[in-house]
């Protein structure tokens, strides 16, 4: 062969997109890792009632565990990280991130007080800000962008997976720890919620293993223009399109993640399950509604790519939010069973819909070298919003006004933040296309 021929055969493989067989490991490790992370943050809730309990704390203060313990750090610490991950090693970055979560998890166990409960979630969040905005970027650069919703909705199956994996493993965990006391060297005396987080949070080590295997991909879409030289200028001139859609993914998140929080007291404290029923029953649901409605997102949304809807993940969330506002509305109020269990699926099917789908729409519009950083403002204002507000909104407004009834205020929150949610969305479209349309051609022009 010439030697002009094999220097264009080596720089075309060099501009090829990895194996498909080695970016779909990457989604797969990523996914698992996102499980853990959900599992460790999940079983919280179902240790309400033991954790209220032995530390004498109010359903509020429970709430700041749940929320604004976990997201005030988790945020705060995005950025950097992610300014980290734009820069140096990402698949390193989620490995250590991995191994500070779960040792804080363990931690947790460890906890004999309020405070000292609360700094181990302080450190649980630290560790879980190093992956989604490394995630994200890495399968930008794994995946073309006609296949990057499927992927990144498979990757966003984690939440679901780990939370009901936590809520159906860590409901009989939980019934089988209270019944027979389970005794370990260095674990005696730990109460059956503690000895849980010290059992949820040590595999995570194996898991981080697994980003020794993982390989750093070629990062793509580097845009040269010294206008998107930083975060903050970028973001500042596309203001129309990031404001609108941050807040509404934001919004959107507060029913989510009150959901996620409450739902289980709603199911134990409303129609007399144990943790064990509601563990194996919700768990379910989000196992096998959620999960499938997370890739039927992502596909979505690539289908309508496909035919030309440059608009195609904000387009798709916003009808979602709104198809499902009546389920999550009375799902919590309903006496029935079956009838709130129905409502609650149909809820967790369109919660899971939309999940991917604020990750495909800001890959779409960011340069490479900003990509993780714009996630982690997405988080920083996101979790500031859903994890800091949603939970503890419903438990303050259950304790002060609706005199404990915590269904009224889940159903209630998540009605009104879902509509505001598809609100904002709407709004953003025209901006959005635009965005699109304007980031192509300098991905194009700097490929």
């Amino acid at each position: 062969m010439p030697r002009g021929d094999a220097e264009i055969t080596g720089a075309a493989r060099a501009l090829a997109w990895p194996h498909p067989a080695l970016a779909w490991f990457a989604v797969a490790a990523l996914m698992v890792a996102y499980t853990s992370s959900f599992i460790d943050r999940q079983i919280l809730t179902l240790l309400v009632e033991p954790i209220r309990r032995d530390l004498a704390i109010s359903d509020t203060r429970f709430s700041l565990l749940a929320g604004i313990a976990f997201s005030l750090f988790y945020t705060l610490m995005g950025l950097p990280l992610a300014r980290l991950s734009d820069r140096g090693s990402r698949r390193l970055i989620i490995l250590v991130g991995i191994a500070v979560w779960s040792v804080m998890t363990v931690a947790c166990g460890f906890a004999s007080s309020f405070l000292g409960l609360f700094a181990a979630r302080i450190g649980v969040g630290i560790g879980e800000a190093t992956l989604s905005p490394a995630a994200y970027s890495l399968i930008a650069d794994y995946f073309p962008p006609a296949q990057r919703a499927r992927a990144l909705a498979v990757y966003s199956m984690g939440p679901y997976i780990g939370a009901g994996l936590a809520l159906i493993i860590g409901g009989k965990v939980i019934d089988l720890l209270s019944a027979t006391p389970l005794t370990l060297p260095g674990l005696e005396g730990l109460a059956p919620w503690q000895m849980t987080f010290v059992l949820v949070g040590a595999p995570g080590l194996l898991i981080a293993s697994l980003f020794l295997l993982v390989r750093e991909p070629r990062r793509r879409g580097v845009a040269q223009t010294q206008r998107h030289a930083g975060l903050l200028a970028f973001l500042w001139s596309r203001r129309s399109t990031f404001v609108p859609i941050i807040l509404g993914f934001s919004v959107f998140g507060i029913a989510g993640v009150s959901y996620m929080a409450w739902t289980p007291a709603v199911l134990i404290r409303q129609h007399g399950w144990s943790p064990g029923e509601v563990g194996m029953v919700y768990g379910a649901i989000l196992l096998c509604l959620a999960t499938p409605g997370v890739v039927v997102g992502g596909w979505l949304s690539d289908w309508l790519s496909a035919r030309g809807r440059t608009d195609a993940p904000i387009r798709v969330a916003a009808f979602a939010m709104l198809a499902i506002t009546p389920f999550a509305a009375v799902a919590p109020l309903l006496a029935d069973t079956r009838l709130a269990l129905s409502a609650l699926g149909a809820a967790c099917f369109g919660f899971g819909l939309v999940n991917g789908l604020p990750a495909a729409a800001l890959q779409l519009v960011a340069p490479n070298q900003l990509r993780a950083q714009v996630t982690a403002a997405y988080f920083l204002i996101g979790n500031l919003i859903s994890l800091g507000l949603g939970p503890t909104l419903v438990a303050g407004l259950s304790d002060t006004l609706l005199g404990g009834r915590i269904g009224v205020s889940l159903g209630l929150v998540s009605g009104v933040a879902l509509l505001v949610a598809a609100s904002l969305l709407g709004w953003s479209l025209v901006a959005f296309r635009a965005s699109v349309a304007d980031a192509r051609a300098w991905q194009e022009e700097h490929a």
